[in-house]
């Protein structure tokens, strides 16, 4: 039997009830053949990042989440945008990336925003951090797909198209990550 790979998914929201963690929390069951998910939570237990803490013995939490990175084929994002940037706590997640524990794995992200600026300031601001982070950008599986609150229901998104999207997206990613290792 064939290993599976993992898709690390990376919520840039700590609200249980966002259209972000709504999205990736689909996405996990929607993931192509051969990949599992897995959607981390611990980013609100991530300490500010602080060069001096950056050594062995690591904080419990960022050991756990450099494990879980380590670990991961790919990794998909959603993040929401607060004034104008990335959220205060996933730029903290970020920074625990940069300097020798770099991303360097197939990276995409899906914007769900639907106002009309289409969270592109927190985008343009991601792509450039994780330009700092070797991560290996999948343009093709980075994708705009606005979620309204009336498209998800229990927590998961119950619009057809917008699943059809995520799941192509998806693939999309997980083809990447069989190319980088093979």
């Amino acid at each position: 039997m064939e290993a599976t790979r993992e898709i690390l998914m990376l919520c840039g929201s700590l609200r249980t009830a966002s259209s972000n963690s709504a999205l990736l929390r689909t996405a996990r069951a929607l993931v192509p053949d051969g990949f599992s998910a897995h959607y981390y939570e611990g980013m609100d237990t991530l300490p500010h990042f602080n060069p001096d803490l950056d050594r062995d013995p690591l904080p419990a939490a960022v050991a756990d989440f450099r494990e879980r990175l380590a670990g991961a084929a790919a990794i998909l994002i959603c993040t929401p945008e607060y004034a104008g940037a990335l959220p205060g706590s996933f730029k903290n997640l970020l920074d625990w990336t940069v300097g020798g524990v770099e991303i360097e794995k197939p990276t995409a992200w899906i914007n769900v925003s639907s106002s009309s600026t289409r969270a592109a300031d927190a985008h343009a601001s991601l792509r450039k951090v994780l330009n700092y982070t070797g991560a290996i950008i999948v343009e093709d599986a980075c994708a705009h797909i606005p979620v309204r609150s009336d498209m998800i229901d229990g927590g998961l998104i119950i619009d057809r198209e917008v699943r059809e999207r995520v799941a192509t997206a998806l693939a999309t990613l997980a083809a990447h990550a069989v190319a980088v290792t093979t």
